[in-house]
């Protein structure tokens, strides 16, 4: 597998904290800040869009991969201070909201298949990321957990709830919020959060046992199939509030800011 070339890349764009790598239509996107966990800042969210937005047509699967131990520890809070220090209001919060949104509907929308591998360590947005993929395959030993009450803030962002709760159901979504803890992969099994558990020397080849079957298929099938399993799956989000994740997210921070409560 090698590094591969997007199409129509603009001359000046350089990936920063996201590594491409393209095996005939197969195409691999790589999380690259594995010092840093993979969080998710601006800077990842522009690549990823970058990625996205100029993905080759020919591209059949995409796998959504991580490098380093965890897959991704969360969004990047240290954000959070900085935007509002540049603007009171919140605007960087919200613009940073609206991106995260444009990310996870370019790979839930996307016209290829999306794979999930994970591994290690999945928290908030990085649980996020993985449920706007088609298919999901993780480690035994990945653990997860979503801890936006504990740290404070809404689970507003990218869609995460309402992906949520339309793939894990509300009950248990409920219980998972509430008490912010940790999930084992068996766990994330049984709710849906993954399909299938492997262990790590099997994981490569549990994604490409997804992916060929796949590209096996002829292209306008597994694009309208997957349209209609969106299309199917809307009437149990009808009450989607993604479109307001980046204003719920930018009042709660704004509101802790300005009674001295920001974490």
């Amino acid at each position: 597998m090698t590094a591969s070339p997007l199409a129509e890349l603009p001359a000046d764009q350089v990936l920063k904290t996201v590594r491409t790598y393209r095996q005939g239509p197969l195409l691999t996107v790589e999380l690259h800040l594995p010092e840093e966990g993979n969080v998710v800042g601006d800077a990842m969210l522009d690549d990823l869009l970058t990625v996205l937005d100029h993905q080759d047509p020919g591209v059949r699967v995409v796998v959504l991969s991580a490098a380093g131990d965890a897959f991704c520890l969360g969004g990047d809070r240290r954000e959070f201070p900085q935007q509002l220090d540049a603007d009171p209001t919140g605007d960087g919060i919200r613009v940073s909201g609206k991106k995260a949104l444009r990310v996870c509907e370019a790979l839930t929308a996307n016209p290829a298949v999306t794979v999930a591998r994970v591994q290690g360590r999945a928290v908030g947005a990085g649980v996020g990321l993985l449920l706007a993929c088609d298919l999901r395959v993780g480690v035994d030993t990945a653990t997860f957990r979503l801890p936006e009450l504990a740290l404070g803030v809404p689970p507003a962002w990218g869609g995460l709830l309402p992906r949520l709760i339309s793939e894990v159901g509300v009950a248990r979504v409920r219980e998972l919020l509430l008490t912010a803890r940790v999930f084992d992969a068996q766990e994330a099994l049984a709710l849906s959060v993954l399909h299938k558990v492997v262990p790590a020397d099997a994981l490569d080849d549990a994604v490409m046992a997804y992916a060929k079957p796949v590209l096996r298929r002829p292209a306008s099938a597994v694009r309208v199939t997957k349209a209609m399993l969106q299309s199917l799956a809307a009437p149990t989000r009808l009450a989607d509030v993604s479109l307001f994740d980046p204003e719920l997210l930018t009042a709660v921070l704004t509101g802790q800011r300005a009674a001295g409560t920001a974490r």
